[in-house]
């Protein structure tokens, strides 16, 4: 986000390949020259020149109850429908939105088709990384793919409106949620799925879980979780419902 709290999406951001003190943490303000990607037409579609990359803080603390981080979340607009970001995007060409779900109903967690790149995928991936104008020669003989996850991972939620409620599913994308994932595998091995579901079904629904969500470039009208934002509740609100306390 924009310091007046505009969302903007900078890709590809190659973080693995960027040098140590341009290593941005998130939560952490940075300063870096931008601009409007020419081959993505979203309008919060941005290029990142990494090489510009500054970080002029600290990562913004977590005491009292996220206060600081809840300072920067709350000059975001905050829908409490999914149904009203499609609406933004045909009307406005929004692509980026956060929700504030009514509860988690659910994790779906189904194998991918292929559990492994295909060559044409990992030619893209590489693409992508050397798209940032940020390595010399010696650089681009050390560049390497992520190892891909075998599975794919759905929140299924509902979003309640005026005593209407509304249910739906997306899959989530969020990278915190991948290094959990290969995490409860080396920590648990074949029996991982238990502590992962227990994160994502009961401890994050408990907390004020929101939703940031976008779309895809090639299917503009198809939506992803691209990542969850989860600050403790505060002291005054009550608990919300959801998975953790169902019967």
């Amino acid at each position: 986000m924009e310091e007046d709290g505009a969302l903007i999406r900078l890709y590809p951001v190659p973080f693995r390949l960027i040098r140590d003190e341009k290593q941005f943490k998130k939560w952490q303000w940075i300063t870096a020259r931008v601009e409007k990607a020419k081959r993505d037409h979203r309008r919060e579609s941005h290029k990142i020149f990494v090489d510009t990359i500054e970080c002029d803080s600290k990562p913004l603390p977590t005491r009292d109850y996220w206060r600081a981080r809840r300072e920067c979340i709350q000059k975001i607009p905050i829908v409490r429908d999914f149904a009203e970001l499609t609406a933004a995007r045909m009307n406005q060409g929004t692509t980026l939105g956060l929700v504030r779900p009514s509860r988690v109903l659910g994790l779906d967690i189904t194998p991918t088709d292929k559990a492994e790149w295909t060559d044409e995928e990992k030619t893209k991936l590489l693409q992508l990384q050397q798209q940032a104008d940020l390595f010399d020669e010696a650089d681009a003989g050390s560049l390497t793919t992520l190892k891909k996850i075998p599975f794919d991972f759905h929140y299924r939620y509902a979003c309640e409106v005026d005593g209407r409620v509304q249910e739906y599913r997306h899959k989530i994308v969020d990278w915190e949620i991948g290094a959990l994932y290969w995490n409860v595998r080396r920590s648990h091995g074949a029996k991982w799925e238990f502590p992962f579901r227990t994160r994502l079904e009961q401890e994050l629904p408990a907390r004020d879980l929101m939703f940031l969500m976008g779309t895809i470039h090639r299917f503009p009208d198809q939506w992803l979780i691209v990542s969850l934002i989860y600050p403790p509740k505060l002291p005054s609100e009550p608990p919300r419902q959801g998975l953790l306390f169902d019967p």
